[in-house]
């Protein structure tokens, strides 16, 4: 995968991807907009993220996965039997692998599972 800096947008990164990732690329950005209309998508760290009262996912092509980012360690806890089937790291990713179908259902439901964990912060103050 192509991996420049510096890009503006998330259409530029998507553009940037070969035609395989590109198309996994612009699935998983369209369950989140279904999962989280009222989010923010842009670039942070170079790659493609969505924000709504802070961050909520990140993700990003490589050359045999797309990694997913939530942005939060109690998503791990909160789908583990769901996640199961996925390679997963200490720093909070999970890793889709091209060779397997997206789970858009999965992604959905970790977002909208953000969307309200940012709710709840931001009612605590934190």
């Amino acid at each position: 995968m192509p991996m420049k800096s510096g890009f503006t947008s998330i259409a530029e990164y998507l553009l940037s991807q070969d035609e395989g990732a590109r198309k996994r690329l612009y699935l998983i950005c369209k369950a989140i907009g279904d999962a989280a209309p009222q989010a923010e998508g842009r670039i942070s760290y170079n790659m493609p993220a969505f924000f709504y009262k802070g961050r909520l996912v990140y993700f990003c092509a490589f050359k045999k996965h797309i990694g997913f980012y939530p942005a939060s360690m109690t998503v791990f806890d909160e789908f583990r039997d769901e996640l199961k089937g996925f390679k997963q790291s200490g720093r909070g990713t999970i890793q889709f692998p091209y060779r397997s179908d997206l789970p858009l259902g999965l992604i959905k439901k970790i977002v909208e599972f953000r969307i309200k964990e940012n709710e709840r912060k931001e009612i605590a103050g934190e």
